[in-house]
């Protein structure tokens, strides 16, 4: 075990008291995405922050089935590490909310084998970069053993943590898992964007008797945005595999998931102001299962496809959207799709190449005005 992860609460703080005027426009996603008023509309909605959301969704399956039980580092007495799970541990007791040492492979292991035999556990891991210590029991255990009884011993868990870019950390804590782990048969993989999407999404992968993958991201935490009065719902999901159209459009698809639909919106909003483009954002939500079909029912219509993710170039889910949409809608193409991803390269620590290694609101307006020729 390296020193570095030895003392890693204690780098976290040291990264979080960094001044963020040091950093760039990019680093800040709050500088790109619309604030939300903090008040509740006339129509029922109210405000709440992605973290907020993970943490009622968990507070709300755990009041409704006691096998549901969560565990990983920092979970409890500290409350978290990025404090998802605040107030669990006085609200629950230690019995269901339990710290553990900093060893992946071990909790990670006593959470599988918790889930065979019939709890329903939440194993967090502080970033998803960590969870590559894991992968055996996350893919090995968990993923393949409903299939290998035929049906017969379900494995209900849920992992969760931050997934993919985090400014300022370097290379071992900025990469983006959603390819890996959406390869895998067995395995649910979501990555929600807004508050809505965590808590339907979390909820629904408590509930399933599948492991699933909930792939958060760090830099979305602390974002504010409005819940509907159906997502204030103790009864709210967000079934597997539907893609949700964050904005219609008619001249460009521009497909994307996580932190990268906030991005997107923004751009959209670009080249409206700027060519008079009308693009369709897609928010996938579900990686696996895939919604194709409201990918190729979107493409029919606009006629041109990009998709855009933080994750590396080389046969990532940006790969895998062009493949389907040539498979499925070559014929309603007007120009070859593009992709627009990380670099390939292992994330910069240095904040002017971070910048550069990862997709920026303009950039993708560049990208999108050039497939459409404006």
């Amino acid at each position: 075990m390296s020193a570095a992860r030895l003392f890693r609460p204690a780098s976290r703080l040291m990264a979080a008291s960094r001044p963020i005027a040091a950093r760039s426009a990019f680093a800040r996603p709050t500088a790109s995405i619309p604030a939300f008023r903090s008040y509740a509309t006339p129509s029922g909605s109210k405000e709440m922050t992605v973290r907020e959301a993970l943490n009622e969704a968990m507070v709300e399956e755990m009041e409704k089935n006691e096998k549901v039980f969560v565990l990983g580092e920092e979970v409890a007495q500290y409350n978290g590490a990025y404090k998802v799970t605040k107030g669990l541990l006085d609200r629950f007791g230690e019995r269901r909310v339990i710290d553990s040492p900093i060893t992946e492979s071990g909790f990670c292991g006593l959470t599988v084998g918790a889930a065979l035999a019939g709890l329903v556990p939440v194993c967090e891991f502080m970033t998803f970069n960590f969870a590559m210590q894991a992968i055996d029991q996350i893919i090995n255990s968990a993923a393949k053993t409903h299939y290998m009884s035929g049906g017969i011993q379900p494995c209900n868990i849920t992992f969760r943590g931050p997934n993919g870019f985090a400014a300022g950390v370097a290379a071992q804590h900025s990469q983006d898992y959603s390819a890996w782990y959406g390869s895998i048969p067995g395995l649910k993989v979501v990555a929600p964007y807004s508050a809505e999407d965590a808590k339907g999404l979390l909820k629904a992968a408590i509930r399933d008797p599948n492991p699933v993958c909930v792939l958060e991201n760090e830099l979305l935490y602390g974002l504010p945005f409005q819940m509907s009065p159906e997502a204030q719902s103790d009864d709210f999901v967000i079934p597997f595999g539907k893609a949700k159209i964050e904005r219609p459009g008619k001249d460009i698809t521009i497909v994307t998931l996580s932190r990268c639909v906030g991005q997107s919106l923004v751009a959209a909003e670009q080249l409206k102001s700027k060519y008079g483009v009308e693009a369709e954002v897609i928010n996938l939500r579900s990686i696996k299962p895939l919604d194709v079909e409201a990918i190729v029912k979107s493409v029919k219509k606009t006629g041109h496809l990009m998709s855009v993710e933080s994750g590396f170039p080389a046969f990532g889910v940006g790969a895998e959207l062009l493949a389907l949409s040539c498979e499925y809608a070559f014929d309603y193409l007007q120009a070859p799709p593009v992709r627009v991803t990380g670099a390939e390269v292992p994330t910069p620590y240095a904040a002017k190449l971070e910048e550069l290694s990862f997709p920026t609101e303009t950039l993708i307006a560049d990208y999108a005005a050039k497939l459409l020729r404006v």
